[in-house]
């Protein structure tokens, strides 16, 4: 699939030597901070050097104060706390952060984790009625909870209190719960907007801890889950959140909890440099597993496990949960992509909207991103679940998904989300008008740019720049996500030494030694993944552009340097 490359504005050149020359730096080094926001020394010291003493007060968060008292109300009179969450990666650690807690302060706690297949996302109507059936009269929300309008009023009518910790744009009409912690509430006033559910949770724990003395340190255990739901949640890796993720991946790669240790085992990531893309492709996807397979009880169990033999034996069964996925999801998405191709209609569209209610519930979500590897565009997936048509959503970049879907809502039973992802339900009779709706939306706000995949360049670059130096400077802007993702940089006239090859089971890698004129003999090692195509040009001897990051690669116990491109043109 053909990209466009789209090179950022580049930041005002006396701008950037003044800031090379304060912090000692390549001036392309201090035109990425630039673009990063980070214009002073002093900016580049908090961007470079994040301290813990930098998150911001908790009680800044609305109800932050009410969620306190009533929790403490809740310990004094030992109540009966069930913390509830949902069932992916977010909810999941949210609960075990929470319950990890609270249980060192009461006995009296449990967490419930919803059924994917029988209660559906968020809070439920089952969820409730286990509380009051079994004498809980608190329940803490993670992840879930800002449009549980109704549900919220059906515990209060049964004698149960919620403290709802969300970070979804919230409805029109706020639950009416004890507390309600949602940094997206148009009248809260937290510095930063974008928490995962995870992180709205430490917020809270942080919150009592200050109010009842309980020493910040006591805290630091918890951040490693923290930087799991951060990184897997894909939310911004800017400002409270890069200070959270620094920590907890520090938190990761030093002294994780036990559950965690399991998967980093599973996942082959001992003595590797656990970085943010290794939550969102090896643990992260293992965590979810749980949920998508069986029970997402299962991941709390394990995050919670108090010994390395629990720890050990829960995380192979999730890891056999996690292989059975691939499987599910592989066998899913091939069938729809088989539909697409049949189909020269749909291959015309502007969306992509897919129901088979054979396909796996659990699976619809991965389906959805795949199909947009194929078809660039918004892409839903549906399957059948308890009598309904229900599925996942996915956007590509600039297109808000969420408001699209919102267009349709009298159409649906229920809906959530952000831009660019979202989850969605509806009669299973409704499928044909809101397929036929949701077209005639994307078609008329979509531009032709947003349906081509764009490739976004920070800097140009030549070969020769790229130096131990600069790579030692360039690893400290980690940790990389949406906000502050790994830089792109783009070299011309680049051609391979001669000693390129195909690589991969199938030849389909290209692996290449790159050089440019002003420097033939230094050469830098490539790697360029689904890339063969382009190795009848390039073995030719003739010259290319390429787009790239820059990355460390480790063979063997050495590490070097290594260019991996992401697209070629010529």
């Amino acid at each position: 699939m053909e990209k466009r490359w789209v090179l950022k504005e580049q930041s005002d050149a006396s701008e950037v030597a003044l800031l090379s020359d304060a912090l000692g730096i390549d001036r392309v080094l201090a035109n990425l901070l630039i673009q990063r926001g980070v214009k002073t020394f002093e900016q580049a010291k908090t961007f470079f050097r994040p301290t813990l003493d930098s998150l911001y007060d908790p009680f800044l968060m609305k109800d932050m104060d009410k969620a306190v008292v009533r929790i403490e109300q809740a310990i004094e009179k030992g109540e009966k706390i069930l913390v509830y969450g949902d069932y992916d990666v977010d909810g999941t650690t949210a609960v075990a952060l929470m319950y990890s807690f609270l249980s060192k302060l009461t006995d009296k706690i449990a967490y419930y984790i919803p059924n994917r297949y029988s209660e559906g996302y968020g809070v439920s109507i089952e969820g409730v009625t286990y509380a009051a059936d079994n004498g809980f009269t608190l329940i803490v929300a993670l992840d879930c909870g800002i449009k549980a309008v109704e549900k919220v009023a059906y515990a209060r009518e049964h004698g149960v209190d919620f403290i709802i910790c969300d970070h979804h744009l919230p409805g029109d009409t706020i639950p009416n719960a004890a507390a309600v912690l949602d940094p997206k509430r148009i009248d809260c006033n937290y510095p930063f907007k974008e928490l995962s559910g995870c992180g709205v949770g430490f917020k809270l724990a942080q919150a009592y801890s200050q109010y009842k003395g309980i020493p910040f340190s006591e805290l630091e255990p918890l951040l490693d889950m923290v930087a799991v739901s951060i990184a897997s949640d894909i939310v911004p890796l800017t400002g409270e959140n890069r200070v959270l993720a620094h920590f907890g991946l520090k938190r990761l790669n030093e002294n994780p909890s036990r559950g965690l240790l399991s998967i980093i085992k599973l996942a082959g990531l001992v003595g590797h440099s656990i970085a943010v893309d290794d939550i969102v492709f090896k643990i992260g996807p293992r965590i979810n597993a749980a949920g998508r397979m069986e029970s997402g009880k299962a991941a709390v169990d394990l995050l919670l496990a108090d010994c390395d033999l629990n720890a050990f034996e829960m995380g192979e069964a999730i890891n056999i949960c996690n292989n059975d996925r691939k499987e599910v999801d592989r066998g899913n998405t091939l069938q729809a992509i088989e539909i697409i191709q049949s189909s020269p209609e749909l291959q015309k569209k502007k969306s992509t909207v897919l129901f088979n209610p054979t396909w796996h519930k659990g699976v619809v979500g991965i389906v959805a991103s795949r199909l947009i590897d194929y078809y660039y565009r918004p892409t839903i997936v549906l399957t059948a679940s308890n009598g309904f048509a229900t599925g996942s959503a996915r956007s590509v970049p600039g297109f808000d998904l969420y408001q699209a879907i919102d267009g349709c809502s009298d159409l649906l039973e229920n809906f959530g989300g952000h831009m660019y992802a979202a989850g969605l339900t509806m009669k299973e009779e409704n499928v044909p008008a809101f397929i036929e709706r949701f077209e005639s939306i994307v078609a008329a706000s979509i531009t032709d740019s947003m349906m081509i995949p764009m490739v976004e360049i920070d800097s140009e670059l030549k070969l020769s720049d790229i130096t131990e130096k600069f790579f030692r400077i360039l690893k400290q802007f980690q940790p990389f996500g949406p906000g502050n993702m790994s830089p792109v940089f783009i070299s011309s006239d680049v051609v391979d030494n001669g000693d390129g090859r195909l690589v991969g089971a199938d030849h389909e890698h290209l692996k290449l030694d790159l050089i440019q004129e002003d420097n033939p003999y230094k050469p830098v090692t490539a790697i360029g993944f689904q890339l063969g195509i382009h190795y009848d040009h390039i073995s030719k001897g003739k010259a290319f552009n390429a787009c790239y990051s820059i990355a460390e690669n480790t063979y063997r116990g050495v590490s070097s340097l290594q260019v991996r491109i992401r697209d070629i043109k010529y």
